[in-house]
Parts: structure tokens; C-alpha cells; sequence
């Protein structure tokens, strides 16, 4: 009895650290992120807290004093029709991607994801990840250079452009001239999905040499009071700066580091290499910049041992991610600089990401996807899923049928597991005997038990295993149903139009037929109510606990995790009722190959009756 009280404790141990954790961190330590690479501490900048405008500090490591011209956003809150009407335009046109490039300041800043829009609704407008500066959530990029002693291109430079549109089939060249006979240059081209190419020159036309740092950054305004449902940051799934240094994904920095907070005491606990303030990088440096659940904009250098990288903020929320040559680029006169950057800004589809790794050597970029622990392991279940959307045109069918084969994968385990549970109830009676007898020796009572176990050739733990071997597979399951863009805005039947989100329809408020929204905690949805009735009748085919307070846990649990699986989408629960389904029928199955375990079963029911009439009328 000990032993199995202890098996059923570490279960529920590992259930609560599996859904309670993730909740405990995002209430209470929400800038807690995993550890990777090292992330060395640059000098803090100096902020303009009066306006939350960054200010210009240095970039990179180096003492030459070299400052980015900052991006700075607007304080003024303007509509996004009127701020896109202030200066002249170039269009962007792609078969996924709609926007324009702002003139002044040549900023990237105006991008829609024409393939993706914001919710459900008919008329819903799509995916915006670019807004210029001076509207309620400004999110841009832009290519410029560091010079000493040489005029160069600001945010208030106006470019001349060759084209009026930017298309797969047709680049556009930026340029602008200065007085002493410098002419720089942007090409612009993208290609039919997410990515950008930025080919920065620099002809020097003057009669002096001059020296110049090229860079690229993106610039983000980030409100940490008001983000939106489910794209904060947690514990299991990053949002917010990252990228991929000396090989290696990176998550540590959080916003909050930016804006100044010390990382936690859990996150230093877990080796955090984050630090207050400007986080900058020297090393190896492959891609970086600003990633959310679904969508990412991110800097690619096409040299990545030769530039310098950070984050920084400038202010509670302003936060740039910024790239540039290590070191000053000599110009002689007649000579011409150039220099290429990617810019990425688009959804994290992993097909994509991952050609883009193959086809420009870019490492680690599906890494956005914040895969988590078991990278290894959820990839190919990933695969596996998308598989199975493609081959039946219906994601919540996909969902159903991985959740065949992965049963029929773990039946094995779980037939170990019931015929380890078939051995321990055979022996319980003879246990009974044993405790019974030294009820007073407990030293003594277990030594009989472990000569028990070894005389019947009863292993404990046997059991408890096969629930362990599923933990990891049930939170890859998870994680890649939760981080799957390509479960987005996917139907199944009926009542559930989209599998990303929880299920919308609750007993609270009748269906949907009472005007009102019941809070999150009660709202209940039909899939998880029908996970906890399927996972109650597969509790009540095991064999009946021997402690009570076994029973009661058993009993309780099934409804404990309906309210916790509530506010999860729909997709995980639906693996989770058709998985408790599957197990129904296995222990059906499996009863049928153990006749012995249902007589057994049968005997302590009329066992349990009989004690159950004799209290009533004791009473």
C-alpha cells in the first residue's frame, strides 16, 4: 500500500508540475526563460525617460565611440491611415504580403499578412506585423550606416526610389546623395513569401577616404501593461527578443530585462544569462530580433562573424534589436561599399523556416518556434500531424488520427503497465496478511513485502513506469499543438471553428443563449467536460484503490482537470478525450485477455456493497 500511495503521489506530483507550474511561473515570474548561450553585459544605456525615446548609444563592444542613429517613435498616438498618408510611399505587393516602405527615414514599417487574418470573422482584416512610427503598436525596420566626420542618412532623409512598387519581379533601389559626394543606396528585394534582402552601398565619389559602419535594426513599441491574451510571454512558450548566437537559440531576454527589472530569483536560480539593461552580443551571430507566438521579424547578417548585435530599450516600452560591422569600413575615393542583410518578417511556418536554413545557411531559424525541451521529439510529431492535415484536408481529423497511432505506439507500455497492475492486485490480499501481522514493525513489514514482491516476481515499479515513459510524449503533444500556426484558425465540426482556441461554447451561459461572457476560470467548454466524464469511466475500469484517500483522489481528479484543460485550445483537448477513449476500449480489451483481474474487480465491488449496507445499518 505504501508503495503504490507513493506511485499515485508522484503522478499527481508531476501532474500539478506539468499544468500548475507553467501557471505559477506566468502569474509570478512571467520574465522566466530557459538557459542558453552567454549573453555578455554592455554599458546601459543612456534613456531619454521624459519622451521613452531611445536615445544613442554606442554599438557593440568596442571603445570607438560609434553611435547608431536610434529610431525613435513618436509620442503622439495617430491613426494608421492618417500616419500612412504624411509622407511619399513605396508599395509592397507579394502573393502573401502587403505594405510599403515609408520614404522618410526609408523604414520598412507598413507590413499586412494577407494570408492570415486577425480572427474568425467574415469581414476580419488580416495579420498586421509592421506599423509606423506614431501609431498605437509601431513595429518597423530599417538599414542605415554609422559615420564619422561624413554626412549620412538619418530618419529624416528622404530617399528617391526607381520603383514605385517592391515584387518578387521587381527590386527597388533607395538613394540619396550628400554635399560632399557620397552617394548611398538600398536595394530592396523580396522574395514570394517572408523574406528580405537589404543591399546596402556606399559610393564614395569625394576626394577623402571615409569610414563607415553599416547596420540594420528593428524597432518595436511594446506595451508590457496591456499585451494582448496569449501573447505574453510564459514559462513553456517565448515572446519576445531572441535569436541565435554561437549556434545556439537564445531566450533568455525578456522585455522586462530591457526596460531595466533584474532578471528573477527563478530565473537566476535556472542560470539565466540575461542582464538589466542592453544585452549585447560578439560572437558568432545568426540571426536576432523580436518573436511572438505565431510571428517573427528577425535581422540575418550574411557575414555573421563580423558584426556586433544587441538589444536594447529606450524606455518602459521601446525595445530595439540592432546588428552592425564590428568595426569602421575604410572607403578610399572611387571606391564603393557594399554589404547585404536579410530581414525575415512574417509568420513562423516551420516548412518555411526550415528551407530558408537550407537554402541561405541561416542556423537554427526554426528555433523561433519555440520548440522547448523535447525539440527532438516534437519535430517529428510535428511532421507527423502536418502529414495528416494534408492527407485528410481537416486539422481536427489530423488530430484524431495521431492520437490512433500514438496509442497504438504506447500499447505495448500500457499492457505492461495493466499486467504489472494485474500482478500487484493478485498479491494484495497476502500484503494485507503481511501488514496486518507487523502492523507494529514497520522495518520488519517492509522486508516481508520487498521478499513478497521477490518470491512473486512483482516489480512496484513496473507500473509506474509506463505513466512516466508518457509524460514527455503528452507535453510534446502539447507544445505542438500549442505552437503550430498551422493548427490557426483551423475548424474541425460543428461547434469547433477553430482548434487554436479553447472551446467556445459552456453550460455556464447556457450555450451561448444567456447575453453574457463568464469569466475564464468557469468557462467550461463541452470538450472538456466530455475529457472528464471519458476520464472518469477510465478511472472507474481500474481496479478500485485500497486506501480510501487513493479513492478520493481518483475520484476528484477527473473534474480538477476539467477547469485546469478549460482555457487550453481545443485541439489538445480533443487529443486528450479521444486519447482517454482509446484507453477505454484498451483496458476493455485488455480485461478480456486477464479474466482474472474483472473477477477479482466483481469480488471487491460485492465486497465494498457489503460494507457499504453494513455501515448503513450500523447507522
Amino acid at each position: 500500500m505504501d508503495d503504490k500511495r507513493n506511485i499515485i503521489m508522484a503522478v499527481l506530483l508531476t501532474g500539478i508540475i506539468l499544468f500548475g507550474w507553467p501557471m505559477l511561473m506566468e502569474r509570478f515570474f512571467p520574465d522566466m526563460a530557459n538557459k542558453n548561450e552567454i549573453v555578455e553585459q554592455a554599458n546601459a544605456p543612456a534613456n531619454d525617460q521624459a519622451t521613452g525615446n531611445l536615445t544613442t548609444p554606442a554599438t557593440g563592444t568596442s571603445s570607438e565611440g560609434t553611435n547608431i542613429a536610434a529610431a525613435a517613435p513618436s509620442d503622439k498616438i495617430r491613426p494608421l491611415s492618417t500616419v500612412l498618408r504624411e509622407n511619399p510611399r513605396v508599395l509592397i505587393e507579394t502573393p502573401r504580403v502587403k505594405g510599403s516602405i515609408n520614404l522618410k527615414g526609408g523604414r520598412i514599417d507598413d507590413l499586412t499578412l494577407t494570408d492570415h487574418t486577425v480572427d474568425m470573422s467574415k469581414n476580419s482584416d488580416p495579420v498586421r506585423l509592421f506599423s509606423p512610427s506614431g501609431t498605437q503598436n509601431a513595429y518597423f525596420s530599417r538599414f542605415g550606416w554609422v559615420g564619422e566626420g561624413v554626412a549620412v542618412p538619418d530618419d529624416n532623409t528622404v530617399w528617391s526610389a526607381d520603383q514605385s512598387k517592391l515584387t518578387p519581379e521587381t527590386p527597388v533601389t533607395l538613394r540619396w546623395s550628400n554635399e560632399t559626394g557620397q552617394v548611398y543606396a538600398i536595394t530592396l528585394s523580396i522574395d514570394e513569401n517572408y523574406l528580405i534582402t537589404a543591399e546596402q552601398s556606399v559610393t564614395n565619389r569625394g576626394e577623402n577616404a571615409i569610414a563607415l559602419r553599416p547596420y540594420g535594426l528593428i524597432n518595436r513599441k511594446r506595451d508590457l501593461n496591456n499585451i494582448p491574451p496569449g501573447e505574453a510571454s510564459t514559462w513553456t512558450i517565448h515572446s519576445g527578443p531572441m535569436g541565435v548566437f554561437e549556434g545556439a537559440a537564445n531566450y533568455d531576454v525578456d522585455y522586462k530585462n530591457l526596460a531595466g527589472e533584474e532578471p528573477s530569483f527563478f530565473s537566476r536560480l535556472f542560470g539565466t544569462s540575461a542582464v538589466a539593461g542592453t544585452n549585447s552580443y560578439d560572437t558568432e551571430v545568426s540571426w536576432l530580433g523580436f518573436t511572438d507566438k505565431y510571428w517573427l521579424g528577425a535581422l540575418i547578417p550574411e557575414n555573421i562573424t563580423q558584426v556586433d548585435a544587441k538589444f536594447r530599450s529606450g524606455g518602459s516600452d521601446i525595445f530595439q534589436a540592432e546588428i552592425a560591422k564590428k568595426s569602421a569600413q575604410i572607403v578610399a575615393p572611387g571606391k564603393v561599399l557594399k554589404t547585404t542583410t536579410r530581414l525575415f518578417a512574417g509568420a513562423k511556418e516551420n516548412a518555411l523556416l526550415e528551407k530558408y536554413e537550407t537554402d541561405f545557411g541561416i542556423k537554427n531559424l526554426d528555433r523561433a518556434i519555440d520548440w522547448g525541451w523535447f525539440y527532438w521529439f516534437e519535430k517529428p510529431l510535428f511532421y507527423l500531424l502536418n502529414w495528416l492535415f494534408k492527407l485528410v484536408g481537416n486539422f481536427g481529423v489530423a488530430i484524431i488520427l495521431m492520437t490512433f497511432i500514438v496509442r497504438g505506439i504506447m500499447f505495448p507500455i500500457a499492457q505492461k503497465q495493466f499486467a504489472s497492475m494485474a500482478q500487484m492486485r493478485a498479491v494484495q490480499p497476502k500484503m494485507k496478511a503481511i501488514q496486518a501481522k507487523h502492523k507494529d514493525d514497520k522495518q520488519q513489514q517492509q522486508q516481508e513485502i520487498m521478499k513478497l514482491y521477490k518470491d512473486e516476481k512483482v516489480n512496484p515499479l513496473a507500473g509506474c513506469l509506463p505513466i512516466f515513459l508518457q509524460i514527455p510524449i503528452f507535453f510534446a503533444l502539447y507544445k505542438v499543438l500549442m505552437l503550430s500556426i498551422e493548427m490557426r484558425h483551423q475548424p474541425f465540426a460543428l461547434w469547433i471553428k477553430d482548434l487554436s482556441a479553447p472551446d467556445p461554447l459552456t453550460p455556464v451561459n447556457l450555450f451561448g443563449l444567456l447575453p453574457f461572457d463568464p469569466p475564464t476560470f468557469l468557462a467550461v467548454g463541452i470538450l472538456p467536460i466530455l475529457m472528464g466524464i471519458t476520464m472518469h469511466l477510465q478511472f472507474k475500469l481500474n481496479p478500485a484503490q485500497m486506501d480510501p484517500m487513493q479513492q478520493k483522489i481518483f475520484s476528484f481528479m477527473p473534474w480538477m482537470l476539467v477547469f485546469i484543460m478549460a482555457p487550453f485550445a481545443a485541439g489538445l483537448q480533443l487529443y486528450w478525450t479521444v486519447s482517454n477513449i482509446l484507453t477505454i476500449a484498451q483496458q476493455k480489451w485488455l480485461y478480456s485477455r486477464h479474466p482474472q483481474m474483472k473477477e477479482m474487480m466483481a469480488k471487491e465491488a460485492e465486497e465494498k456493497a457489503r460494507k457499504a449496507e453494513a455501515d448503513k445499518a450500523k447507522a
